[in-house]
């Protein structure tokens, strides 16, 4: 099925994305059917942990269909993203062939370099699966810290659906496939990428959206320790000068990690023992530590 077909409205999305386990709002999930009508990449821009990255998981099991992540990194080029060569097998293709010729320099070279650069060789990077097995969901995660080469050879790729490999020729995606791009905001986009995208800026969910959250994605969690744990949560991420505030993930991990210890509430001793499931950084956890007794007490 098209993807830009498979719901008929912005609810539909919207409850199908519920019962993959995603509550998402109104607003996000309009922009993602927007998204698809359109087919037109997403940029979804956040503090992390705010359940951008879960977005395109859930779009992929809404949509029924394969998820392919890019994860962008310092340094990453095109060549990562897109294909590359299985040089240990070309070598051994290059052996078996001198083996078979029996030592005859009269072989047709020009046929051996051909079969070396032949399909079978081919080591398909992310971009280049997506469009090749399109429709699928593609994650493009962390974009914010590629470059601004990367953002370029991007931008051309999301513009035309194909990219040109000089030894196969282009290939073309048959359905554009459904492109989810996430930032962190560690540096800014370039205007160009922006406007080939439709754009959602991604909050820490409300405490009453979080709650909700829990309660779908771990229903395991005793609903007076969940909301005691989300409260916590809520009250740390308050401290601006953290170095890295808990997100959604860290919320469920801390509740369940909790339920797994028998925890029935949620007290300053099991606090700060567990405090390294939500909290990630030396010197944030110092931080909250001594704040527990006023961070419980809320």
């Amino acid at each position: 099925m098209d993807p830009r077909e498979a719901y008929a409205s912005a609810a539909d999305l919207e409850h199908a994305l519920g019962r993959t386990g995603y509550l998402s709002s109104p607003e996000l999930s309009t922009v993602t059917w927007l998204s698809l009508r359109l087919a037109r990449p997403l940029l979804m821009e956040g503090e992390p942990g705010t359940g951008k990255t879960a977005l395109a998981e859930a779009l992929a099991q809404a949509l029924d269909l394969p998820l392919v992540r890019l994860q962008c990194y310092e340094g990453i080029d095109a060549t990562q993203a897109l294909y590359d060569w299985d040089f240990p097998r070309q070598i051994l293709h290059l052996r078996a062939v001198e083996a078979s010729a029996g030592g005859d320099r009269g072989a047709d070279l020009a046929q051996v370099e051909g079969e070396l650069f032949d399909e079978r060789f081919l080591l398909s990077r992310p971009i280049l699966k997506a469009l090749r097995e399109a429709p699928v969901v593609l994650l493009i995660d962390e974009i914010d810290r590629a470059d601004d080469e990367f953002e370029a050879f991007l931008l051309e790729v999301l513009s035309t659906w194909q990219v040109t490999i000089p030894e196969l020729g282009t290939v073309s995606a048959a359905t554009p496939p459904v492109v989810v791009l996430t930032s962190n905001r560690t540096r800014e986009l370039h205007d160009a990428l922006k406007r080939r995208c439709l754009y959602h800026w991604l909050e820490h969910p409300g405490l009453q959206r979080e709650l909700e959250i829990v309660a779908s994605r771990a229903p395991e969690v005793p609903a007076a320790l969940a909301e005691q744990v989300v409260r916590a949560t809520h009250a740390i991420r308050a401290d601006d000068s953290l170095l890295k505030p808990p997100g959604i993930a860290e919320t469920l991990d801390w509740a369940r990690a909790l339920t797994e210890l028998g925890t029935r509430e949620l007290d300053v001793e099991t606090a700060a023992a567990t405090l390294g499931v939500a909290v990630k950084y030396r010197e944030d956890a110092e931080r909250v530590r001594l704040a527990l007794d006023r961070i419980l007490s809320r």
